[in-house]
């Protein structure tokens, strides 16, 4: 298969895997308030705890990352390293833009960490660990992920992982982009805490 049809493929399969919407199917099936009517109208993790369900909350973090993962491998066997980068830059937009949802889709955190796992683990683990940190001291779910996106490129640098480096970097822009409302209701100090019902 041509080099461009194999990058063209291995988007696409990253885009399906990354449009599933997770929060939305669960919260259907459990009968609960559409979440795009609830807190920030996402479709990702916090936005279901807002619903008051916890176990329908992890979940959907579970399935966001998980998609991630699953493109991210499934490329990766097929096509090498190259396919499989293209995979995670396409779940992670699949995720924020799913067409089966006019493309309005979640904040991409739990996706972020999927593809961040499926490609080089230990910079995973090191981005959960500033998240949980970050979010227990303050609460605020969208800050730890702000401050966690952006060490991740860095700590994917000084790990010589330089062309996962850039595809996060882009990443982390895609990131703080689709958090803007939240960094402006931070900057406000009208962002809601996690665990906050709508």
């Amino acid at each position: 298969m041509p080099p461009a049809a194999i990058a063209i493929l291995a988007l696409a399969i990253g885009y399906l895997f990354g449009s599933i919407p997770f929060g939305m199917i669960l919260t259907r099936m459990a009968g609960t308030q559409d979440l795009r009517s609830i807190g920030s109208g996402s479709i990702g993790t916090t936005n279901v705890l807002r619903t008051g369900r916890k176990d329908l909350a992890a979940a959907t973090l579970i399935g966001d990352m998980l998609k991630g993962t699953v493109a991210v491998l499934i490329t990766g066997l097929a096509w090498g390293p190259s396919a499989a980068m293209l995979a995670a830059l396409g779940a992670f937009i699949g995720h924020l833009f799913p067409v089966w949802l006019k493309f309005r889709g979640g904040k991409g955190v739990a996706t972020y960490i999927g593809v961040l796992l499926g490609l080089f683990w230990p910079a995973a683990l090191i981005f959960c660990a500033i998240w949980l940190i970050v979010a227990l001291t303050t609460r605020y779910s969208s800050l730890s992920a702000l401050i966690a996106s952006l060490v991740a490129p860095l700590v994917l640098w000084w790990l010589g992982q330089p062309q996962l480096a850039t595809l996060f970097a882009v990443l982390t822009l895609l990131l703080w982009f689709a958090h803007r409302e939240n960094i402006r209701r931070l900057v406000g100090g009208r962002e809601s805490k996690i665990g906050a019902k709508a």
